[in-house]
């Protein structure tokens, strides 16, 4: 892949900087309804760190994609909700309180569960985990990673609107839309970077992307039914589980992986892809909260 070390480390910024943003919009109030309601929080939480994981290890195993390709389709089930869901439930007239509660459990979980999904359903395969041993991956690398790029950022975000209300409603809504451009900006650019690489395999791309984001979807609307949450609880699951963070996914690849092509391109097309899904699943949500009869 096409990559530099400088860019790296400007996507551990965005990332870090992305979820600093997130948290200043946390208050006490999104912690107390993780334990006053945990019946919806405990469903998007196993729809998305037991279930997504345990459907992709399926579909790879049933497709049997390249080595590469399958990994970051492993690997992106592997990591947390992407932050742009909580604007996603919005739209799609969900709970936006649930989606935010959502983002911040599973940002927090995903120092445990990310590297451990990923290094259990990966070595499940053979023709992934020999790719798994050449690189001699370690739990401990991702895990750390993933709380300087996620968790820490949180806490300093929710501990400045806790102790700096006035100067948090100035910078909230300016650092969440740039946060956002800088996100699409460096997933645009490792795609582009790249779009050589991509014409070769686009015909293997394209059809794992939209269908690995499709069965996401499906697992998190399903299981949610399945467990009989509100509707707007079901709408925000669906798409907390089909919205993840491809961001720290390249972030993985680029840092332990040394930008392994395949990985990059699935992680980097589904950081593309899953805006336009989550557009579309949020407005046709919005469409059936106008119709009355749809709406049942």
């Amino acid at each position: 892949m096409n990559w530099n070390p400088d860019t790296t480390i400007a996507l551990n910024f965005a990332i870090a900087f992305i979820m600093f943003g997130v948290a200043l919009g946390l208050t006490k109030e999104n912690f107390i309804e993780l334990f006053k309601h945990p019946k919806p929080t405990l469903t998007g939480i196993i729809a998305q760190f037991f279930l997504l994981p345990l459907f992709t290890f399926f579909l790879v195993w049933f497709i049997h994609p390249l080595p590469g390709l399958a990994l970051g389709m492993i690997l992106v089930a592997a990591c947390p909700g992407g932050n742009v869901s909580n604007f996603f439930s919005s739209i799609g007239k969900g709970n936006v309180a649930l989606s935010i509660s959502l983002t911040v459990a599973a940002s927090f979980l995903a120092v445990i569960f990310t590297p451990m999904n990923f290094e259990f359903w990966g070595g499940m395969l053979d023709n992934t985990s020999g790719l798994l041993k050449k690189v001699n991956i370690s739990f401990f690398q991702m895990a750390w990673l993933v709380f300087v790029t996620i968790a820490l950022p949180l806490l300093l975000g929710f501990t400045v609107n806790y102790k700096l209300p006035k100067f948090t409603n100035i910078v909230k809504k300016p650092i969440k839309y740039i946060s956002f451009l800088i996100l699409i900006a460096i997933i645009v650019l490792a795609f582009a970077s790249n779009y050589d690489l991509f014409l070769a395999y686009y015909h293997y791309i394209i059809a794992l992307v939209l269908v690995h984001n499709a069965l996401a979807l499906a697992v998190g609307y399903y299981f949610s039914r399945l467990m009989k949450v509100s509707q707007p609880d079901r709408r925000s699951i669906t798409i907390e589980t089909g919205i993840q963070n491809s961001g720290l996914g390249l972030l993985i690849i680029f840092t332990v992986f040394n930008g392994q092509g395949g990985m990059a391109l699935i992680a980097a097309w589904w950081g593309i892809w899953h805006i336009i899904s989550g557009f579309v699943i949020s407005q046709y949500f919005a469409y059936r909260s106008v119709d009355p009869i749809l709406a049942k």
